[in-house]
């Protein structure tokens, strides 16, 4: 509802502001330890599409729980749907290697000797319809083109659905999950970091910490506006990392329908990272999309192109606005602002609220204040900071 129709049915009614967000603290991550990201389903894709788009930053790799190949979509939702998810058609996994060897060679991805330098840890719950196994052995065989078998690790025999399993959190292993989280009396986390950030082993180096504190809320706005990316992202920084001490990082990506907004912070706080986190100096980023209607009503990371067709490359705004916020731990110098884009008619940014009018045809950019002309001309505008408006051009 824009504030204009909110006006005429709930005149004289001015929402409160919520209390600001605390910025992601700069320079508490060493970039000479290496870093690895992870994700669940739609996170699962989007930890794929990191690691091949950034795999000079992910040098410890990655780990996928119920995702895909790189590029499966190829931006078409049908595909998503179909192939990628319910595996009705077969993955051409061939083709999809071969397209990530030319977006390589093109500067689109990162060099694939550095993909094939890190670990994969891949799982799929036996029981999971929702991205069946096929897809899961599609994905295997897709790694295997660029990493050494010995580098790539599966669990493939928990009788669980689509969810990531925990050993103490969340319903029993066959029930169904709201947040799609199931106790299957397994480990996930600390398998998957075990292989990623403890050189193979099965778990971490150091044992697990108990009854570690909550993740802190950050604010996304620093790094995004729009491109369905949530106000708020939270971090696990364990007591000792610091500028001074700085730590490793981890990437925990969640899925569709797992997020903030979604499901409070289940995910974040009880998926089990921090828990080793705390024990092994990782910072652990938990980055959050949003909801939105009509193009991504379920909160998933964009991997079928839903946001923007350059969603699986370097240049794709989410993966941007997820390394800025890596650079910012790293204390690297600031990103490029990921800025919304909308090129439409005046009378439409109006409508939208990222536009004014001074009730003679002319109209000037919210916030802002710059002039657009008149309210028949067509403008593209940039959205940054979060709610002012400038003329200029989608990146």
């Amino acid at each position: 509802m824009t504030r204009h129709l909110a006006a005429w049915l709930l005149a004289g009614v001015v929402p409160c502001a919520g209390a600001a967000l605390p910025p992601l603290p700069a320079g508490i991550v060493d970039p000479a330890q290496g870093a690895s990201v992870s994700g669940i389903s739609s996170g699962g894709y989007m930890a794929v599409q990191l690691h091949f788009a950034h795999a000079e930053t992910f040098t410890l790799g990655v780990g996928v729980v119920a995702g895909g190949p790189l590029g499966c979509a190829e931006g078409d939702v049908a595909k998503a749907l179909g192939r990628c998810m319910a595996h009705e058609q077969p993955i051409p996994v061939e083709a999809l290697v071969q397209r990530a060897r030319s977006a390589a060679q093109q500067g689109q991805l990162a060099p694939l000797s550095q993909v094939g330098a890190g670990r994969v840890y891949l799982f799929g719950g036996t029981r999971d319809e929702t991205v069946r196994p096929g897809v899961m052995n599609d994905l295997r065989a897709f790694y295997r083109a660029f990493v050494p078998a010995e580098r790539l690790r599966e669990r493939r025999d928990v009788p669980a659905g689509h969810s990531f399993v925990t050993e103490d959190f969340g319903p029993t292993c066959a029930a169904e999950s709201a947040n799609f989280m199931n106790d299957c009396d397994v480990d996930l986390a600390g398998e998957l970091l075990g292989h990623l950030v403890g050189s193979g082993q099965a778990r971490p180096p150091r044992p697990r910490v108990e009854g570690t504190p909550a993740a802190q809320a950050f604010d996304q706005r620093a790094f995004v506006t729009g491109h369905g990316l949530a106000t708020e992202g939270r971090v696990f920084i364990p007591a000792d990392c610091s500028r001074e001490k700085p730590c490793g990082l981890h990437v925990a990506l969640h899925g569709c329908r797992q997020s903030l907004g979604a499901i409070g912070s289940d995910f974040v706080d009880h998926a089990g990272f921090n828990r080793w986190a705390a024990s092994n100096r990782l910072v652990v980023l938990y980055p959050q999309t949003e909801s939105s209607s009509p193009g991504n009503p379920r909160g998933c990371w964009d991997w079928w192109g839903h946001d923007d067709a350059r969603y699986a490359t370097r240049q794709g705004p989410q993966l941007r606005a997820v390394m800025a916020m890596v650079h910012r731990l790293q204390g690297a110098p600031a990103d490029a602002p990921v800025a919304a884009c909308t090129t439409a008619s005046n009378w439409t940014h109006y409508w939208a609220d990222r536009a004014t009018t001074d009730g003679f045809g002319g109209v000037r950019a919210a916030g802002s204040g710059e002039s657009l002309g008149w309210w028949w001309q067509t403008t593209t505008l940039r959205e940054w900071p979060a709610g002012e408006f400038r003329r200029g051009s989608c990146d």
